[in-house]
């Protein structure tokens, strides 16, 4: 499929109309590519031809199809090992004060097809001495319905499942069934996911982490300021938030201050009063 000039701006309008993601000019090539199953299953001949489908009065559910097509779902096991090593200490740091409800929320915040909160639910249960008596209350959440619905399942292709996950925990987690691999039920019970956008109200309650990995990359700046602002509001005063290695709230938010030796971690910064009368 060859984009033409004009379905191309229909196309990144309706994405971030949809999701506050821009098309970059280094994303734009992936367009033709992740849209060619879809004119595909609708037998329709090129780029204009979907445009003119979508305006029509029966566009609504293509929209949908073609969103999800456009959204970058790339994760992995255990992504960023180095980031990951680092949330067992950071989560019995928080623990610590938690020692009387002894509950633990976290929340993945575009988390894609579930791989990122399912490693991290298996870090939980294999340091089981630790974590026993607690309530542990996991949330994925992501804008893609394939993606969620696909993270529900926790069933995975043999490209998926060998990414960043070391064999034994294939061996320990997963159950293979013919070309698929199907996560353990325990893992699966761990975690509630559910659609939501990170642009938009925040889901209710008070979470010690909070994720929200390369999400922030695909937005432009004002919607990263409103996503960070939203994930402020939801994170414990002692809680944490991790952003990915090529991402940062700096010129975004007032709201984090970086976690002393810990990169790409943020805590939330005191109000500006405190800093005011420290600075004084």
């Amino acid at each position: 499929m060859q984009l033409t000039d004009s379905a191309l701006q229909v196309l990144s309008a309706l994405l971030e109309a949809r999701t506050g993601q821009r098309l970059s000019v280094g994303r734009q090539w992936r367009i033709e590519i992740s849209l060619a199953p879809v004119l595909q299953r609708h037998a329709i001949a090129d780029s204009d031809a979907l445009v003119n489908r979508l305006g029509s009065s029966n566009g609504s559910l293509l929209a949908d199809e073609v969103v999800d097509a456009l959204l970058n779902n790339e994760t992995y096991f255990f992504r960023d090992q180095a980031a990951f090593a680092k949330l067992p200490q950071l989560l019995e740091t928080i623990a610590r004060s938690r020692t009387k409800d002894r509950k633990i929320r976290v929340w993945s915040a575009g988390c894609s097809t579930g791989q990122e909160i399912y490693s991290l639910a298996m870090q939980f249960c294999e340091n089981e001495a630790l974590w026993d008596g607690w309530s542990i209350d996991l949330l994925g959440t992501d804008i893609s319905r394939t993606a969620i619905n696909q993270a529900r399942e926790g069933n995975y292709n043999q490209f998926e499942i060998q990414r960043g996950l070391p064999t034994h925990h294939m061996l320990r987690w997963f159950e293979q069934r013919d070309d698929r691999w199907i996560i353990d039920d325990r893992l699966r019970q761990m975690v509630n996911f559910r659609r939501h956008n990170v642009l938009d109200t925040p889901p209710l309650g008070c979470f010690d982490l909070v994720l929200c990995r390369n999400v922030l990359l695909y937005f432009p700046s004002e919607n990263r300021s409103r996503a960070l602002a939203n994930a402020a509001k939801t994170i414990a005063p002692d809680g944490a938030l991790m952003l990915g290695a090529g991402e940062t709230v700096l010129g975004y938010t007032d709201a984090f201050e970086i976690l002393p030796g810990v990169s790409s971690v943020y805590r939330l910064a005191p109000p500006a009063s405190q800093r005011n009368h420290k600075a004084a």
